[in-house]
Formats: C-alpha cells, structure tokens, sequence
C-alpha cells in the first residue's frame, strides 16, 4: 500500500476529501519524522512504537565483490509492532490459510 492508497482509503472513510486527507497524512507523518529526530519516542497504543537507536561502526562485506566495507556509525528508525497488532496480523494470516 502506498501512501496514496492510504489517502484515497481514509478519504472514502472519514469523508475529507482526498487534499484535505493527504495534508492531515503529510502533518501525521512529518510530526513522527520531527519527533524521532529530536530522539523522542513515539507510542500508538494498539499499533506500536518507533524510536531510534544508534548503530556502532563496524565491517561489512560487499557480497559481490566481497570486499570489506566501512559503515559509520549512525541512527536508525525502528519499528516495534504492539502485541494487539501482532495478534490482528496473525488472526488475518490464520483465517486466510483456513480458506
């Protein structure tokens, strides 16, 4: 799903239209951006978090050629999914292999 798609679904169920959907998914996305870069975390009950971590600097490999490559130590989003997601995505998943 793109982030289209995402407008045009909650446009048809909030009944905005889809500019005014687009400007309140852009504000939505734009303040979690703003939060994780201020190294805050980020709960939505249900749904899950996003925080960042730090990455240390190691070695890695180019697997083609597999030369020895330097990655600097750097910030990284993640994602936590919550358990109520876990068990919706599994209750989906189970019900779809039942037929």
């Amino acid at each position: 799903m793109t982030k289209a798609d995402l407008v045009d679904v909650i446009s048809q169920g909030t009944g905005l239209t889809k500019v005014e959907t687009q400007a309140v998914v852009d504000g939505f996305l734009a303040t979690i951006s703003y939060a994780l870069q201020h190294g805050e975390r980020v709960d939505l009950r249900g749904f899950g978090n996003f925080k960042i971590v730090r990455r240390r600097a190691r070695t890695a490999r180019n697997p083609s050629t597999n030369e020895a490559v330097h990655v600097p130590e750097h910030n990284a989003a993640i994602f936590k999914p919550s358990k109520d997601l876990k068990e919706f995505i599994n209750r989906a998943d189970k019900a779809e292999h039942d037929g």
